[in-house]
């Protein structure tokens, strides 16, 4: 069981469970495994969002970095995908993101990538805390040893929205409206949708170190379902915080989920000869209907467990090249090593603008089934987690709900892994039924703390 490092990198509420000093050593910690790889004079890049919490992460931890002898390169705010992407393209040893990804602006993550712009194995992330843990073995370098400190946001910035629009494959006509979320897209996706020469209207463009996520972008799409209520766009995107993440919202206001964004990418690349093993990757709480749409076009549909790691590893396992989730997070993986929200948002114009057709016309034939999924709350950190999930009590429960649903519904659950929540999923004949189902499963979860 790790101590530091979660479903993605190490994450805790900033200046607490995540502090300066732990980013100085993860920093160093890191620095010193490159160096034990081999990497005589290591190169890291690093990227942030917009949290007030990341100018004293960044600063420690490119601290930690150099004091083990890494030059580091600050991006300064760029996409998760974007540190992915350029850690491969500038030949350099590793990329890092500080970010906690959709979540609200006390939090804060370290994600890292390794130099083939993949996150980290478990092994090495296993050594970076050993390091963390116990700093004996750390590099600490002096004099001319030291690594330096620099960095060029603008190169870097237009490098990446190059990557993008070179997947882009003609002009869209209509209107495009943009919530940013207040995150790492208000540095990019303004320049990406001028050099697409699309006509567009952004959201959510002014953070302020703490309105990321707020009330905004792909975790509160409602923002921009009300703008495209307007009738003044063809076509909506919602970013998350570090712009890994995309939902669309058609010309009528309604919110079209990563679920059905997957399905209407993979049924436009069957029919192009560009879907690898004719399959798509989903996950464990992707829409049942997914299986009904795999079935009806003549495709294969896997589940992988909740997170993009286990979504890529499962598209490593069954040959395919293209997965996501729910959430938006989409993996083209011929493109990119990571999910990409903007990369997402420019696939999906493609689609658009090759079929002659609007978003809601190429979504209306993907069956869904009712589905919710609220969330419990946890005080007790893991400890109450591990307890709660583990309890047979819980399992019974489980089962019980699951047999009074009987074939018409389905239960899951299952703890986040990036914020103290078990989510409780349910899918059942009406949206009524399934809200009644799952908030009495979260009352007996309650019940398990007494």
């Amino acid at each position: 069981m790790h101590k530091y490092f979660g479903t993605d990198g190490i994450r805790g509420v900033a200046g607490a469970d995540l502090d300066a000093e732990l980013a100085f050593k993860a920093g160093r910690a890191a620095a010193t495994v490159l160096a034990q790889e081999g990497e005589t004079r290591s190169r890291v890049m690093i990227a942030r969002d917009t949290r007030i919490s990341c100018d004293m992460l960044e600063s420690a931890l490119a601290a930690g970095m150099s004091s083990a002898g890494a030059d580091v390169t600050l991006l300064g705010v760029l996409p998760t995908p974007a540190a992915a992407y350029l850690t491969v393209k500038s030949g350099s040893s590793m990329g890092v993101v500080i970010s906690a990804s959709h979540n609200p602006y006390e939090h804060n993550g370290i994600k890292l990538f390794g130099k083939n712009g993949f996150k980290l194995s478990d092994a090495l992330e296993e050594r970076i805390e050993a390091l963390i843990g116990d700093d004996s073995k750390v590099l600490r370098k002096t004099g001319a040893d030291l690594g330096r400190i620099s960095g060029d946001h603008s190169f870097w910035a237009n490098e990446y929205v190059k990557s993008i629009t070179s997947a882009a494959i003609g002009h869209y006509k209509g209107r495009i409206a943009i919530d940013c979320a207040n995150g790492a897209a208000t540095e990019t996706a303004r320049s990406l949708f001028r050099e697409l020469d699309a006509e567009f209207e952004i959201i959510s463009d002014e953070p302020d170190g703490v309105n990321i996520n707020s009330e905004c972008g792909s975790t509160h799409i409602e923002l921009l379902c009300d703008l495209m209520k307007s009738g003044r766009f063809g076509i909506g995107f919602a970013f998350d915080g570090d712009a890994d993440r995309c939902l669309v919202v058609d010309e009528c206001g309604r919110t079209v989920d990563g679920d059905m964004i997957l399905a209407v990418i993979a049924r436009d690349m069957m029919a192009a000869g560009k879907l690898r093993s004719s399959a798509m990757v989903g996950t464990v709480v992707s829409n049942s209907g997914m299986d009904v749409f795999a079935r009806n076009n003549g495709l294969k549909f896997y589940r992988a467990a909740v997170g993009d790691r286990n979504v890529l590893e499962m598209m490593w396992e069954t040959g395919c090249n293209l997965g996501g989730e729910s959430s938006g997070h989409i993996i083209f993986s011929d493109d990119a090593t990571t999910g990409d929200g903007q990369l997402t948002a420019v696939k999906f114009l493609n689609v658009l603008i090759s079929s002659g057709k609007s978003v809601s016309e190429l979504v209306c034939d993907i069956p869904r089934f009712p589905q919710v999924m609220p969330s419990y709350e946890l005080t007790g950190g893991s400890e109450e987690r591990d307890a709660i999930m583990s309890n047979p009590l819980l399992h019974e429960e489980t089962a019980r709900q699951q047999e009074l649903l009987s074939e018409g519904g389905r239960v899951l659950i299952r703890p986040s892994g990036t914020e103290p929540l078990i989510r409780v999923l349910v899918e059942a004949k009406t949206e009524e039924i399934a809200m009644k189902k799952a908030l009495e499963i979260i009352e007996f979860i309650k019940s398990l703390k007494k």
